[in-house]
C-alpha cells in the first residue's frame, strides 16, 4: 500500500484545512519567528543600550529559562481552561510583551520583557500542535507536516524579519512581532473553536515525573548537550560574524531554509533507511566537526558553517522529539513537557556562558566547548541506545500522533 501523500489534494491535505488550522499555524510562524528574531540584531542593540556582548545574550537567557519552567505550567493550565483560551493567553502575554520590549531603555528592561514574552511564547507552542492536529481534516500527518513547516518558516524568517525592521532601529523588530502576534489573536478568536479538554487534568509535577523513566531521560539528557550547541550558534555567532543586520539576516534565513527542509523531508527519509538512533548520533557528530571549523576558520568559512549547521539542527530536532514521545510509556503531552523542561535549561545557559567564556579565553573556546556538548548527547545516545529503542522505532519511525505537543524541536 502507497504511503500516504499529505500534499494530495484529498481530505488528508496539507492544502485542505479548515480555517481555524491555518489562523493556528499563521501564528506558529509568529511565534517560532521570535526566537530567532533578535539574531541580526543583537551587536545593534549592545550598540543602542551600551552593553556588552554577555549583557545583551540575557534575551536568550531570560527567555528560554521561563520557556523551561513554563514546560511544567501548560499542561496544567491547557487541561483545566482547554487549548483555545490556553493559545490566546500566550498570544496577548506576548503582544504584551514584546511591545513593551521595544520600549526598553536599558538591557535590564529588555531582559524582563523577554522573560514575560518566553511565558507567553511557552504556553502558546506547547498547545500549538495538540490544537493544529485537534481541529484537522484527514487525519494526523499532514497536520504535523503543517505545524513542522510553520516551525521552520518561522525560524527562517525570524531573523529576516529583524534584519528588515532592524536596519531602521533595533526597536522595530519587537514592535513589528507585537503587530503580527495581534493579528493572530483576532483570526484564532475568530475561527478556532473551543477544543475538548483531556479526561484526566495534568498537574504540575506530571512533567517531572516522567523524567523517572530511563528511556525519557536519557533523551532530555542528549538533547540538553545538543542545545547547549545549538544555542551558542544561534545567540553567539552573530556577535563573531560582526555583519550588518541584512548580511547577518541573509545568513540565518539560509540557515533557517536549511534547517526547514532537513526536519520536515530530509530527516524522516535518512531514519527510515537508518534508524533513528544512527542519524542523531551522525548528526551529533557532524555538527561537532561544523563548530570546530566556525570557531577555527576565516570569517567565510564562519557563515558557511553557521548556514551548514542548520542542516544538522533540522535532524536532530526531528528525531529527538520523536523519540522523546514514543521512548516512555508517559502520555505524550506529559513526556514532552518533561524532556522540555530539562533541555530548554541548556537553551537558556548557552547564551550566557558563551560570551563569558571568551571573556575568560578567546572568541575560539566558546566553539570548542559547543563541540564537546554535542560529542557528549552523541555518547549518551551511543551508551543508553538499548534504553532510547522504543519497538519498531529503528525499524518505521513515527511522527508525533494526536494527543502528542511538540515545542519547537520538530
Amino acid at each position: 500500500m502507497p504511503a500516504e501523500d499529505p500534499f494530495d489534494q484529498g481530505t488528508g491535505s496539507i492544502l485542505r484545512q479548515p480555517k481555524a488550522v491555518w489562523a493556528t499555524a499563521g501564528a506558529s510562524v509568529v511565534a517560532f519567528m521570535g526566537i530567532g528574531l533578535v539574531d541580526p540584531i543583537l551587536p545593534s542593540i549592545a550598540k543602542g543600550l551600551e552593553a556588552t556582548p554577555s549583557q545583551v545574550s540575557l534575551l536568550f537567557t531570560s527567555y528560554f529559562l521561563i520557556t523551561a519552567v513554563a514546560m511544567l505550567v501548560t499542561g496544567f493550565v491547557s487541561s483545566r481552561i482547554g487549548g483555545r483560551k490556553t493559545l490566546l493567553t500566550g498570544l496577548a502575554l506576548v503582544v504584551v510583551f514584546a511591545g513593551l520590549s521595544g520600549t526598553s531603555s536599558s538591557v535590564a528592561e529588555l531582559v524582563g520583557f523577554r522573560a514575560g514574552w518566553g511565558l507567553g511564547n511557552a504556553l502558546f507552542v506547547s498547545t500549538a500542535l495538540a490544537v493544529i492536529v485537534g481541529a484537522a481534516a484527514g487525519g494526523s500527518s499532514a497536520a504535523i507536516l503543517l505545524y513542522e513547516s510553520a516551525l521552520g518558516l518561522g525560524m527562517a524568517c525570524g531573523p529576516l524579519l529583524g534584519a528588515l525592521l532592524g536596519d531602521a532601529s533595533w526597536r522595530y523588530p519587537f514592535f513589528g512581532t507585537a503587530a503580527l502576534m495581534a493579528i493572530g489573536f483576532v483570526c484564532i478568536t475568530a475561527f478556532l473553536k473551543e477544543q475538548p479538554k483531556p479526561a484526566r487534568r495534568t498537574s504540575l509535577l506530571d512533567p517531572v515525573r516522567a523524567l523517572g523513566h530511563g528511556g525519557l531521560a536519557s533523551v532530555a539528557t542528549s538533547a540538553f548537550f545538543y542545545n547547549y550547541a545549538f544555542f551558542t550558534i544561534l545567540a553567539f555567532t552573530p556577535f563573531v560574524l560582526n555583519m550588518t543586520p541584512y548580511k547577518s539576516g541573509a545568513v540565518f534565513f539560509a540557515w533557517g531554509l536549511l534547517l526547514a527542509v532537513f526536519s520536515v523531508l530530509v530527516a524522516p527519509r535518512l531514519q527510515k533507511r537508518f534508524g533513528s538512533l544512527k542519524v542523531l548520533g551522525a548528526s551529533l557528530v557532524l555538527l561537532a566537526v561544523d563548530l570546530l571549523i566556525l570557531g577555527y576558520g576565516n570569517h567565510t568559512a564562519a557563515i558557511v558553517c553557521t548556514i551548514v549547521s542548520g542542516a544538522f539542527i533540522g535532524m536532530n530536532n526531528t528525531v529527538y522529539t520523536e523519540l522523546a514521545l514514543g521512548v516512555s510509556d508517559a502520555p505524550r503531552p506529559v513526556a514532552s513537557a518533561g524532556y522540555n523542561f530539562v533541555r530548554w535549561f541548556a537553551a537558556a545557559a548557552a547564551p550566557y556562558l558563551a560570551p563569558k567564556i571568551e571573556e575568560w579565553s578567546n572568541i575560539h573556546v566558546p566553539f570548542v566547548v559547543a563541540a564537546l556538548a554535542a560529542v557528549v548527547g552523541a555518547l549518551v545516545v551511543r551508551i543508553r541506545r538499548t534504553s532510547l529503542t522504543h519497538e519498531a522505532e529503528e525499524l518505521e519511525p513515527k511522527h508525533a500522533t494526536e494527543d502528542g505537543v511538540t515545542v519547537f524541536a520538530n
